[in-house]
């Protein structure tokens, strides 16, 4: 279960901005949209919404890294530099570490993991953990100087031997877990069910879905997924099959078809074909199928819906994070509003599974179950920073200016207030002259 995820000097965002997914005190609305692990308490899903350029993505994008970082930093090579994308707008942050940390659940226990980083070394790296009382210190680590307490479980020879093989541009918890310390590799099973999506190119999450095809449970969750989106086919089939010269593009030079059938033979590939009824001369359906490419006759809205499928299935499957930018890309706003309901609902997600989205879906403020801690919105400051803020947040004012302190109430029409620029994070449009043309046809 995620708590709370903190970022500075990333990309366009500068000083630390908190995406908190605790429930605000004293909101009663959609009571069922808060999970519960042991004591703690957390939100089901959390919207961000801003104009482009407002940097939401960047806030995504910097989630989705940390989960890279962690995998892959310590099997990297020694040479090989960390993602290092600091704020460049202001005087001075070129040389401040980029920070990113994490709060999270594991069994009732909560744990605080971060780090901070340069271009080739890291800087510093944390580890705490609270069961009961008070946090308590796993490890510490100040450039090459790793400090791990009694209570970070593992084998304390394995350990010291991880200090020794930790390099200066690889995570101390990944070296970690590539040397079997028990605390790390608990940590690596929660991160495994942490997944980030890019809304817009989704091809990549095509080979997950089909990967999970093989499994009868997940194919039928799939298939069941799609049908009840009703996108006009009645079935869908993938074939795996092995690789053929003759599927290769006809446009290729003979040199390139080549290379391509030597560095593929012997690989296996896979069909993906929808089924649609056939239906009679008199317009009546009958019991025939007509099968043909999902990939070539199928809208780009039905396509993004089965890439998505598979990390959707796999998130409620294992309660997982699902992070997505841009969710409504090439969707219909109803299509939009079931995925999210899906995650809103205990019926359908009960293993308390976790969505984060960043969308510009309006109607999602009017006819979604969202809390108001649920909706998040970015903005650039005045030395074009992003700052990320909640709903939740907002209070009325008073007369002269003065703040009521009194918070925005559940029943407001809020798609109609952010329109209005109530909120912020909206674009600010300047006024467009537009070209005239004299009499003869020519540009005035």
């Amino acid at each position: 279960m995620l708590l709370e995820f903190r970022v500075s000097n990333y990309r366009s965002i500068g000083e630390e901005q908190i995406l908190s997914l605790i429930p605000a005190s004293k909101q009663k609305d959609f009571i069922g949209n808060i999970i519960a692990n042991g004591k703690h308490h957390a939100l089901n899903a959390i919207a961000i919404y801003g104009a482009n350029g407002s940097g939401k993505s960047n806030l995504l994008l910097a989630m989705g890294l940390l989960d890279k970082l962690v995998h892959l930093s310590a099997r990297s090579s020694s040479t090989t530099k960390l993602p290092y994308d600091p704020f460049l707008l202001r005087d001075g942050w070129e040389y401040k570490p980029t920070k990113f940390e994490i709060t999270f659940i594991i069994d009732q226990e909560k744990y605080r993991y971060g780090v901070e980083f340069y271009r080739d070394e890291v800087a510093r790296e944390w580890l705490h953990k609270k069961s009961v009382g008070r946090e308590v210190v796993l490890f510490l680590r100040e450039g090459d100087i790793i400090d791990p307490s009694s209570g970070f479980k593992g084998n304390t020879k394995v350990i010291d031997a991880a200090i020794e093989a930790t390099r200066p541009n690889a995570l101390f918890l990944s070296t970690c877990d590539i040397l079997n310390v028990a605390e790390a590799k608990i940590i690596f099973q929660w991160f495994k069910h942490f997944n980030n999506v890019d809304g817009i190119d989704t091809e990549e999450e095509e080979i997950r879905t089909v990967s999970m095809w093989d499994n009868e449970s997940d194919r039928k969750g799939i298939t069941e997924y799609l049908l009840r989106l009703n996108l006009g086919f009645s079935g869908i089939n993938i074939f795996k099959k092995d690789f053929d010269e003759a599927d290769l593009p006809e446009n290729l030079n003979q040199s390139e078809r080549n290379s391509l059938a030597k560095k593929l033979a012997g690989s296996q590939g896979y069909s993906i074909r929808a089924l649609h009824r056939v239906y009679s001369s008199e317009g009546k359906e009958t019991k025939n199928d007509l099968s043909w490419s999902f990939n070539e006759r199928e809208s780009k809205g039905t396509i993004k819906a089965f890439h998505l499928s598979g990390p959707i299935l796999w998130a409620l499957k294992n309660g997982g994070v699902l992070i997505i930018d841009e969710i409504e890309a090439k969707m219909h706003p109803l299509l939009t509003l079931d995925t999210i309901s899906i995650f809103l609902s205990k019926e359908t997600n009960p293993k308390n599974a976790q969505l984060i989205f960043a969308t510009h879906d309006t109607n999602l403020l009017s006819y979604s179950s969202l809390r108001r801690d649920q909706i998040y919105f970015a903005e650039k400051n005045n030395w074009q920073s992003t700052e990320i803020y909640s709903l939740s947040d907002f209070v009325y004012l008073g007369e002269n200016g003065t703040s009521k302190y009194e918070k925005e109430r559940p029943d407001t029409d809020k798609e109609k207030r952010y329109f209005e620029g109530r909120y912020g994070a909206v674009p600010f449009l300047g006024y467009f002259r537009p070209l005239k043309s004299k009499g003869d046809g020519k540009k005035g």
